[in-house]
């Protein structure tokens, strides 16, 4: 265990990239998927049973813990870690993002946001000062800068004016965090698919200084292509030696593609929302287990995974718990979305180490496209 917060970049493949974030509440491996606890819980999952997909570290919601229970609660309570009874590493969203797609009227000006709440139509603030002082009170290891998040596709003024607000936001952001050893600010760079406004955005980030930087501003409705083509370049403008975080991503195919073009740390609440839908992620395809065809189906959803839903129960129980609305079911598919997802960040960790990833790619991308086992 460290009592300060540092990266050690143990091995590179390509622009692949795995190594090890040091938090004084243990180690996150990276490539590091983080599972979105975003009202201080998976959904569906005690956290101990997240802890057993292998994931090292997950994430909160600052905007979502502010309006309810409130950070204030949460502190008097212990903090997020204690309240929730997650031991591990948290990182906290700034709030940002959710103002921009779940606030009622929002008056966005230098200083900050003002909003109303989607709960209850109470008037609130989000400043830099205000976003950093809510982390600071939940207590978690990772914290996000305030920053501004246009959706896509803007004109271009619009994201360059966005962009260099961000920043400033940014810059008090780190002065506002202030001393905290053992806790780490990530600074997020904007620009959205200009290449000059990414540099730009970089290079303010890395003037202010931060322990590890996120590309922000991604997976707002852009599509993949989009999307990677600004990750052919983006991650390069960051430190080497610092981590890098693709907020809000994603499918597998997103996430494999993001790890090939450098990205280090990645979180979407796509598994749990989908397994509470009935959509589950297999090494195969996308299986809809709502579909008459898995009533009498006695085989599992994945004959090659370990977790509880295909270890121990059939395609048509899961189909008839599903169909039924029993809680079983969003808990179930749940729990092998997210042990899906960390046996790919595992398999790419172990690829990047060995210099095989390319072809554990080439692998991934063919099983993928092989499509589910055919109907009884």
């Amino acid at each position: 265990m460290t009592d300060r917060f540092s990266f050690d970049l143990k091995a590179t493949d390509g622009k692949a990239r795995t190594g090890v974030i040091n938090t004084p509440r243990g180690e996150v491996r990276t490539p590091a998927f983080m599972p979105v606890g975003t009202a201080a819980t998976v959904k569906a999952m005690m956290p101990e049973s997240v802890r057993a997909t292998g994931a090292d570290i997950l994430l909160g919601n600052t905007y979502h813990l502010m309006l309810r229970p409130t950070a204030e609660r949460i502190d008097r309570l212990g903090g997020l870690h204690k309240f929730m009874n997650w031991k591990r590493p948290i990182l906290t969203d700034s709030g940002g993002f959710q103002v921009m797609s779940l606030a009622g009227l929002r008056k966005l000006t230098e200083k900050g946001v003002t909003f109303k709440s989607h709960i209850d139509g109470s008037k609130h603030e989000l400043t830099p000062e205000r976003s950093m002082e809510i982390q600071r009170l939940l207590g978690s290891d990772i914290v996000m800068c305030f920053d501004e998040c246009p959706a896509l596709p803007s004109d271009r003024d619009r994201i360059a004016e966005s962009m260099r607000l961000s920043m400033r936001w940014a810059e008090r952001s780190r002065d506002a965090f202030g001393d905290r050893p053992g806790h780490a600010l990530f600074g997020i760079m904007q620009g959205g698919l200009e290449p000059d406004l990414r540099e730009e955005s970089a290079e303010a980030l890395k003037q202010i200084g931060f322990e590890g930087y996120a590309v922000g501003g991604l997976a707002v409705g852009e599509g993949q292509e989009a999307m990677f083509s600004c990750l052919d370049y983006a991650p390069e403008f960051l430190p080497k030696d610092k981590p890098r975080y693709l907020m809000g991503v994603g499918k597998p195919d997103d996430i494999v593609g993001a790890v090939a073009r450098g990205i280090d740390m990645m979180d979407c609440v796509l598994p749990s929302r989908s397994g509470r839908t009935g959509q589950v992620f297999t090494r195969y395809s996308v299986v809809n287990i709502k579909n008459a065809r898995h009533a009498d189906d006695p085989r599992p959803l994945d004959e090659h995974c370990t977790c509880p839903a295909c270890s121990n129960y059939s395609r048509a129980y899961l189909h008839h718990v599903f169909r039924s609305n029993e809680m079983i079911s969003g808990m179930l598919l749940t729990w092998h979305n997210l042990h899906y997802f960390q046996e790919i960040m595992q398999g790419m960790r172990e690829a990047i180490s060995k210099g095989t990833f390319a072809q554990w790619q080439a692998q991934f991308h063919a099983q993928r496209e092989q499509g589910d086992i055919e109907p009884l």
